[in-house]
């Protein structure tokens, strides 16, 4: 998958959870939501992360599913990626710049 297509999913999934969930709220609920659901989007990745380390009790290493852990971190692109989104945040400039910064810095 391209960036460009992740920005279009994301577009086509902001209006289907607006048009879902969000009718008739204001923009301030949609970005509290948005930012709940991004925080269990990331507790659900550290429990696979917990689980990939063998650092679960043991029900939860028996039942671990290798599976889980790469769509947990989409989980959290997906969920980041929507509540920029609603921010009116351009992503893509963000992570362009981001790189840029992280590429010049100095150790």
């Amino acid at each position: 998958m391209t960036l460009q297509e992740l920005l279009d999913f994301i577009k086509s999934e902001d209006q289907r959870l607006i048009e879902h969930f969000g009718k008739g709220a204001d923009k301030e609920k949609i970005i509290l939501a948005r930012t709940v659901k991004l925080t269990e989007e990331l507790g659900e990745l550290c429990d696979e992360v917990l689980t990939f380390n063998k650092d679960q009790r043991k029900e939860k290493l028996e039942n671990y599913n290798k599976e889980n852990l790469p769509e947990e971190f989409a989980d959290v692109i997906i969920t980041a990626f929507l509540l920029a989104k609603v921010m009116r945040v351009d992503i893509e400039k963000a992570l362009e710049k981001k790189v840029k910064k992280i590429i010049n810095r100095k150790y």
